[in-house]
């Protein structure tokens, strides 16, 4: 046997020996503590206690399991994270790039970003200056320098009570590092086994302290590089769809005839005079159903444009981000019972992302999506598209997003005690987060003069504008020149901040009972909190191809008061309880919202936790939802109705192929949203017979109200569809008088004339407070030690399995099932992360394995096989001071799972996927002074 083979074998052994493998894969506890004065602070609690485990289950991911398991960012600690089950953007979304470039999110049970509350030392961070999706504020979570973090601490279930505002799903609270001895350099070096994406990371802490005064810093620059869809042999060619047996090439050329729906055919002499663009990959295409009509074969034949099967791959996988973090704290004692301090943090990076080149197509003044002209030129109504090449456009450089992003955060506070029973802190919370984004845009006046020359008039047959356009304008490469003239970055300086004042009194021991006693905490809070889009007013405007956005800017006041008791009612019987009210003031609107909770603790034995908690919480309407303003975009939409009425047997993916188009989206706020409400229930048993295995097995339910989200526009044409066929995809009959229909029939609006008559106009969204959205399900952590001869094993296993996930829009609709493969949702039953680790004095070997339940499949008539992922650390130390790890991410190079219907590009489901592959980091750490390593 090889070594190679060997090594391999010994990977698969340790793998199958992860049988569920699950969450937080190095912590320790299944609680988060800080230590405070001999005691601790647990997550979800204001209240130093001396166990670590409390009501809920918290989970905790150290900097050393950080480093163990190879996470290599913040987004992939949270993918680790069981709980985190909702759908988020990736680095290759289309939406992401569109709205929010360079950002991720994290999603809590599946609830939405906007339901996690996200918290850096304990301190909210102000919200990402765009809105998720265009829709809501989120936060963050790629700034978050992962060099300086001490411990991720993730409570999963409503926190309002504690935290107020936002804290439905769970709260994520990042600890940066606050204890430093000594200086602390580290560098890490990644590459990947398929190419591109190397990545450099250089991280330096350092403190210094005496009796009365301390301060630690930290600073941190990276340096990501990107991938490209052409770089991966899954994405880089139309050719690696599944659905189809011959590649359909990308309309690069297209002249398209309105009145007899075909393509006119350029002749291949046409495309070859174009075949060196897009790195000479043009030919002669064609689509089947296309052509005109041929009554022998009773059929349409193909239509014929210019095209190219590898311009799909001109997009990013991975985005290039250059980024620099620094953080500070430091603390002055001025009194034996009162210390001043102040945390502050700051970055900058850029951010440089593609997802896809640009197009364009006739775009009348009014922005409407019929593109649709008279051309004089040959007596016909004609319409245009092409898109944009990169030897057109200078190269990828000049059409890429791009996003300089800086954050600041600044805590002055003071802290101390009172008498030896009460302790205080009272700090004033500054947060803010700025962007320049930069998006590419063509023009749209520009691009149709350049193209069609000047507007003749209006044809009186058809209504349509007349232009004397040769179409040999149309299949004529751009000069660089000509391509400047016509494309230019829309620039946006959006911004957000947050500021809060709060004062916290705490008292372990504010009375007595004979079973011990009573701890006791207090807070009031006053702050401020805005942001505004600052978009360029143009693109408020149909000045460029394919756009006209929303403004949106407002603020809010917000006070709070809140109280929290934790009494032991017998030696083994502990209750908790905490309430708060919150209140916002925005929009000459004012809202008030008392939520509680309380926690139960039963401890027969000392070995055996019994716990459950309840707890009611609740969103203030979010700025954005509220504050945006009235503006078109211009998204792919599919119209599922024209496509069933054409042919009742297509299935949705052949709809989304053949009658996908950009359509024109129109959105608003809407000032009167209510708060949405939450009741979440835990309740769960926690084992540690040894102080070297416990296990915990936890059940959870949260249950929302008056959810706020954007009305889905695919969701809202298949329900079109539906409604006005009477059936389903399915055959299934369709009540045609339920709320759901009238809505969603008033709500799309379509030509009623002209040759685009039948087809889409425009479709009408706002954010709405839907009726109910519920979830529940059972989270399991296991943590195991065994001491042997020849070094020390640690097994963690944390697995979270969904009993159900419902919603329901409206009062009246039926529920839907989010876990059914026919939902529209895509979010796992089951998720689950575990980690085997053995050490051997200054050697320590992990292996981390990741499993993502099956998933609906593209056609949404079948699920898509469970994936697994194998991650493996080895780490040795060299002296008490130096300290060097060697990190394999996807150790055995695994793709995407096939889905034979995923017809849409890049192919597989990218919420959950990517197509990295296999690599490879290096890191090594020297620490100058204070205690080994």
């Amino acid at each position: 046997m090889t070594n190679v083979q060997f090594r391999t074998k010994l990977l698969l052994a340790l793998g199958c020996c992860l049988p569920a493998l699950a969450t937080s894969a190095m912590a320790q506890t299944t609680d988060t503590a800080t230590e405070v004065d001999g005691e601790i602070l647990v997550l979800g609690s204001r209240i130093p206690r001396l166990a670590q485990e409390g009501p809920a289950p918290v989970t905790v991911i150290n900097a050393d399991a950080i480093r163990a398991n190879g996470y290599t960012s913040v987004p992939d600690i949270l993918r680790a994270v069981t709980q985190n089950g909702g759908e988020t953007q990736s680095q290759q979304s289309f939406s992401g790039a569109s709205f929010t470039p360079g950002a991720q999110q994290v999603d809590l049970r599946g609830l939405g970003p906007n339901h996690t509350l996200v918290l850096v030392n304990g301190r909210r961070i102000a919200d990402f200056p765009l809105p998720f999706q265009g829709r809501s504020n989120f936060t963050d979570i790629s700034n978050i320098p992962l060099g300086l973090i001490e411990r991720v601490e993730v409570l999963s279930g409503s926190a309002s009570a504690i935290y107020g505002s936002d804290a439905i799903a769970g709260v994520i609270n990042f600890e940066l590092k606050k204890e430093v001895d000594g200086t602390t350099l580290d560098y890490r070096h990644g590459f990947t086994d398929r190419g591109g994406g190397a990545s450099h990371r250089i991280t330096a802490t350092s403190g210094w302290s005496n009796e009365n005064f301390h301060i630690i810093g930290g600073i941190e620059y990276t340096l990501q590089k990107p991938i490209w869809g052409y770089q991966r042999n899954i994405q880089d060619s139309t050719a690696d769809s599944p659905t189809t047996a011959a590649p359909l090439g990308r309309r690069v050329f297209l002249r398209y005839d309105p009145d007899n729906d075909e393509y006119v055919d350029p002749g291949a002499d046409t495309c070859a005079a174009l075949a060196h663009l897009n790195d000479g990959s043009i030919y002669y295409a064609s689509r089947p159903r296309y052509g005109a009509y041929d009554p022998v074969l009773d059929d349409y034949g193909p239509g014929y444009f210019c095209g190219s099967n590898t311009s799909i791959g001109y997009g990013t996988i991975i985005s290039r981000r250059e980024g620099f973090n620094s953080y500070a704290s430091a603390g002055l004692k001025v009194s034996d019972s009162a210390e001043l301090f102040l945390d502050a943090q700051f970055g900058i990076s850029k951010v440089a992302l593609m997802p896809d080149v640009l197009d364009w197509g006739y775009q009348n003044a009014a922005g409407s999506s019929d593109t649709t002209f008279f051309n004089s030129f040959d007596g016909v109504l004609d319409d245009w598209y092409r898109q944009f090449t990169p030897e057109e456009s200078g190269g990828f450089s000049n059409v890429m997003t791009r996003n300089r992003q800086q954050t600041f955060s600044i805590t002055p506070g003071i802290k101390g005690s009172l008498d030896d029973k009460w302790t205080y802190e009272v700090s004033f919370n500054h947060s803010e987060y700025k962007a320049k984004v930069k998006f590419p845009q063509i023009i749209a006046a520009k691009a149709n003069e350049l193209f069609l020359g000047d507007q003749l008039g209006t044809d009186d047959d058809s209504g349509y504008p007349i232009f004397n356009a040769d179409p040999e304008r149309l299949y004529t490469p751009l000069t660089q020149a000509e391509y400047d003239s016509i494309a230019v970055y829309s620039v946006y300086d959006p911004k957000s901040w947050t500021d809060n004042l709060s004062a916290t009194v705490s008292s372990t021991e504010l009375f007595s009972l004979p079973a011990g006693p009573v701890g006791f905490a207090a807070i009031a809070e006053f702050g401020k909190q805005g942001y505004d889009l600052n978009p360029d007013p143009l693109a408020l405007t149909d000045y460029y191809y394919g756009l006209k956005d929303s403004d949106g800017h407002g603020k809010r006041t917000h006070w709070a008061l809140g109280g929290e008791l934790r009494a032991p009612v017998t030696d083994f019987l502990q209750v908790s309880a905490a309430g708060r009210y919150d209140h916002f003031r925005f929009a000459g609107n004012g809202i008030g919202k008392f939520t509680y909770n309380a926690g139960l603790e039963l401890r027969p034995v000392s070995t055996l936790l019994l716990r459950a908690a309840y707890g009611t919480g609740f969103r203030a309407p979010d700025l954005h939802y509220v504050f945006t303003g009235p503006g078109n975009t211009h998204p792919s939409a599919t119209d599922y109705f024209i496509c069933r009425s054409d042919d009742p047997d297509l299935s949705l993916s052949d709809c989304s192929d053949d009658y996908s188009g950009r359509i024109v989206a129109q959105r608003n706020g809407n000032r009167g949203l209510k708060p949405e409400t939450s009741k979440s229930l835990n309740a769960g048993i926690v084992w540690a017979p040894s102080r070297h295995f416990d296990v915990s097995v936890d059940y959870f339910r949260v249950s929302l109200a008056n959810q706020v989200q954007d009305i889905s526009i695919d969701s809202l044409l298949r329900a079109e569809a539906d409604c006005r066929l009477g059936v389903d995809a399915n055959g299934s009959p369709v009540a045609i008088d339920s709320p759901t229909c009238a809505d969603a029939i008033a709500r799309v609006s379509r030509f009623a004339s002209g040759v685009s008559e039948g087809e889409i106009d425009y479709v009408s969204i706002n954010p709405i407070n839907i009726a109910h959205e519920k979830t529940s399900g059972i989270d399991i952590a296991l943590h195991g030690r065994l001491p042997t001869d020849f070094g020390e094993f640690a097994l963690s296993l944390a697995h979270t399995h969904v009993f159900k996930h419902t919603s329901r829009q409206y009062p009246g609709d039926p529920t839907i099932n989010r876990l059914a493969e026919d939902s529209g949702y895509y979010m796992p039953r089951d998720k689950t992360t575990g980690s085997i680790t053995w050490s051997l004095d200054d050697l320590r070997w992990t292996v981390e394995g990741k499993r993502l339940g099956k998933l609906p499949n593209y056609d949404e008539d079948a699920y898509i096989k469970a994936s697994y992922l194998f991650n493996t650390t080895l780490q040795y130390d060299f002296t008490d001071h130096l300290r060097a790890s060697f990190t394999v991410t996807n150790v055995f190079d695994k793709n995407p799972v096939k889905d034979p219907t995923y017809s849409a590009y890049p192919y597989y489901d990218i919420s959950w996927f990517d197509s990295v592959g296999r690599s490879f980091y290096l890191q090594v750490t020297y620490k100058l002074g204070g205690s080994p390593l």
